[in-house]
């Protein structure tokens, strides 16, 4: 990498890269990191604007690229206090109510450095100090108690406290994940601080407004400033009556960390489940796949979607491959289509199917005999017609190259770069830049998002693009494709966009096929990896300590 290159790297991110290696016990997993640091100086912020979601993600990566919460949370509190100092000179009399969360804990940051600038400050918690769970808020309120003769504290559950007569109001209450009306004691405090002739600061989001659409949860704050970080929130833009005036605050988040898989593109993809939750609430997926030759294919990409958490997965295969799939596991549920290999006869079998299934996988193992090269155009056909999200690969993708249009339905390709030469008839540049920006193109081109497996995964739905650094050499065994194809499959039947799906299967595939070297190197088999997926799906950041072990 050019010392140019080198030069105009994020400074946060040259102290968390520095001197990070990249092995296991000895294994080489992640390429050069140089090419992280590329991606990081090649691609910048793309949008001025970020949902709560997304936020969360970020917040997530950067955490596990090495920039913790404690620090943002620090730098988000600062930046309140400096704001607030520009505008009231010490002395002035501040109260600052704060919730329990993360937004409650940039409220106490705020308090901290208020207190150091030399002005008479009140913190006001909305509930008791015991119960605040945020890690990094718990933090700085335990670094309040060193400032208890310069500041008074007040820790309350019913808003029974008197409208603090000061000069500034600081909201910490609710911060952009607010979901649902206010409840007491939060709207009490709303209308406590609304009732006070002060000049209210909203921190990142008035408490009581939906941060994606604006919308007012029963009653909400109304500020003369909100300072919001990293990027505009969509909803602040539709409350102006309350938001006052909005600044957009730096908080140390390169914007370039939008262009990196990490775990929160995990966390974000993975469905919550209610105690409420049914058989099907979690996906149901069709695997189209397997011929005479091929039945570990589709079983792996079967397998894989089931430890992912979809609750039902079919596997379509012709008959002979479909009964040999069956003894595998009884996990898995065949249909048993007539021929040794996939033909147009066997769509009808397999519309009514189409119809009840949430995503669709097609490829793993089709062979390519002619008669199964035009039943992938006529059954793509049928998923289009069904508005299905469909996931195409390995044999599915050579078939397609020989018909290739812009997809009219939402769609997942996973080709390895062979694959890609053989879909395009181009193969991909080696530069990283160069490779990502035909992938865009590639991906724009065809309405799909491009999922392009390698020693650095790429990302593409045609406008968004990410980079995935996890897997390792011990990958190149077969069938760890067909496991990311699973995992995917699943994410898309769950209710993921194509993108997200992608994103997050990049990570996890790569992570379960870490975690597997770490414990036996390069002598992997993919279902070694499956049996890794549910604990990557349950803590993604944990793949942290591989990146961190031998620094």
């Amino acid at each position: 990498m050019s010392t140019v290159l080198l030069e105009t790297l994020s400074q946060a991110f040259r102290c968390v890269y520095l001197k990070q290696t990249r092995s296991i016990t000895g294994y080489p997993f992640f390429s050069s990191w140089s090419l992280e640091e590329q991606v990081m100086n090649e691609y910048g912020a793309s949008r001025d604007i970020v949902s709560s979601l997304q936020m969360r993600l970020l917040e997530t990566n950067a955490e596990y690229y090495g920039i913790s919460l404690l620090q943002l949370m620090e730098n988000a509190g600062r930046c309140v206090a400096e704001e607030v100092s520009r505008r009231f000179s010490a002395g002035c009399k501040v109260a600052v109510f704060c919730g329990l969360g993360g937004n409650g804990g940039d409220g106490f940051v705020a308090a901290r450095h208020l207190v150091a600038r030399g002005y008479s400050v009140q913190v006001i918690v909305a509930g008791q100090a015991k119960e605040i769970s945020h890690p990094a808020a718990r933090c700085n309120w335990e670094a309040l108690q060193f400032y208890s003769e310069d500041l008074l504290i007040t820790e309350t559950s019913d808003a029974s406290v008197q409208p603090p007569t000061v000069d500034v109001v600081i909201d910490a209450l609710l911060g952009t994940g607010t979901r649902g009306k206010l409840k007491p004691p939060i709207s009490q405090f709303v209308e406590l601080i609304n009732k006070t002739a002060a000049y209210k600061v909203a921190v990142d989001v008035p408490t009581g407004i939906n941060a994606d659409t604006g919308e007012v949860l029963g009653n909400a704050v109304k500020a003369d400033l909100t300072i919001t970080f990293y990027k505009l929130k969509p909803g602040l833009h539709d409350a102006k009556e309350y938001t006052g005036e909005v600044l957009v605050k730096d908080i140390g988040l390169p914007h370039a960390i939008e262009q990196l898989t990490g775990p929160g593109d995990v966390i974000t993809a993975v469905k919550a489940r209610p105690v409420t939750a049914h058989k099907g609430d979690f996906g149901r997926l069709l695997v189209v796949g397997g011929s005479e030759v091929f039945s570990g294919a589709p079983t792996l990409v079967a397998l894989a979607a089931l430890r992912t958490g979809a609750d039902i997965v079919y596997l379509a295969a012709p008959a002979k491959t479909a009964y040999a799939v069956s003894s595998i596991s009884p996990d898995l549920i065949t249909l048993k289509l007539q021929g040794e290999h996939l033909n147009c006869e066997n769509i009808t079998a397999l519309s009514s199917y189409v119809e009840t299934v949430d995503a669709v996988v097609l490829g793993p193992g089709l062979g390519l005999h002619p008669e199964t090269m035009s039943f992938v155009e006529d059954f793509l056909n049928v998923v289009e017609r069904a508005q299905k999200p469909l996931l195409l690969d390995a044999d599915g993708l050579k078939a397609f190259a020989r018909f290739k249009k812009p997809l009219k339905t939402r769609a997942v390709f996973t080709p390895h770069s062979g694959e890609y030469a053989v879909l395009t008839g181009q193969r991909l540049p080696e530069d990283l830049q160069k490779r990502a920006k035909e992938i865009q193109k590639t991906a724009a081109m065809l309405n799909v998002t491009l999922l392009v497996k390698g020693h650095v995964d790429i990302i593409s739905d045609g406008k968004n693009l990410k980079f995935n650094f996890t897997g390792n050499p011990g990958m190149t065994v077969g069938g760890t494709g067909d496991v990311l194809s699973g995992i995917a499959g699943a994410l898309l039947a769950q209710g993921n966009t194509p993108f997200a799906a992608a994103a997050a299967a990049a990570f996890a595939n790569g992570a379960s096929g870490d975690f597997a070297v770490e414990k036996l190197g390069y002598h992997i088999v993919a279902s070694d990896l499956i049996e890794w997926i549910p604990q990557v799906l349950n803590n993604p950041m944990n793949h942290a300590r591989l990146r961190k072990k031998n620094v």
